[in-house]
């Protein structure tokens, strides 16, 4: 049986994988992003991890090869047609604007879109990660995200205050609780998750945003 925790990953997850759609290649983040591969049955989908593999797909506990990883070092394994390359290949291609979609997790995103995912202030930065050129080089990116930190705040701000990752903002957030859509600079409320009100993400929500549903809309 899944933790309350998992389960709330796994329907944010679920809910990022609707909205891919192939022929698309794929660059997964760390963390939530990480589980969205699990529900795609689209052959015509195909990951992307930016130390130098196209075509990632899970690997089988027993068939682990410690040398074949993530850019979040965790074990995987490659799809037939694989292809492999150097870092700055990789890179190439997500600067040159390959990558179809993005989908990241985040510590904030603001209601202009904009998001911090790499630096808390007073912490040691292990380091800044791909998540900077994605922003700039992927056609569109999804934040995945749960709605609030784990101490009750809220993760959508009206302003972050954690180092910005890029100054672009995102295409669309998916937390727990709802989806948003971020268009010209404002956060647009297009869905709630089942069982969820208005009301409650009204009250998780520190940002402005402006409500595209109704309420009883599920």
């Amino acid at each position: 049986m899944l933790s309350e925790k998992k389960q709330i990953q796994v329907s944010i997850a679920k809910r990022a994988a609707k909205e891919l759609k192939g022929p698309c290649v794929v660059n997964l983040g760390i963390g939530i992003p990480t589980l969205v591969a699990k529900f795609i049955e689209d052959e015509n989908i195909y990951f992307h991890t930016e130390n130098g593999l196209l075509g990632v797909t899970d690997v089988e506990e027993d068939k682990i090869d410690p040398n074949l990883v993530n850019a979040g070092k965790l074990p995987v394994d490659e799809t037939i047609g694989a292809s492999f390359f150097n870092s700055a290949e990789s890179f190439g291609m997500i600067r040159g604007g390959h990558i179809d979609v993005a989908i990241l997790g985040v510590l904030q995103v603001d209601q202009a879109g904009q998001i911090a995912n790499w630096a808390v202030p007073g912490k040691n930065i292990m380091g800044v990660g791909g998540a900077m050129d994605l922003l700039v080089g992927a056609k569109k990116v999804i934040v995945t995200t749960t709605h609030t930190s784990k101490d009750g705040k809220s993760k959508l701000l009206k302003k972050c205050n954690y180092p910005i990752t890029s100054t672009r903002s995102v295409d669309l957030i998916i937390t727990e609780l709802a989806v948003f859509e971020v268009a010209d600079n404002k956060l647009r409320l297009i869905e709630l998750m089942p069982g969820v009100t208005l009301e409650e993400v009204k009250e998780k929500t520190a940002a402005d945003f402006i409500v595209k549903i109704k309420e009883e809309v599920r």
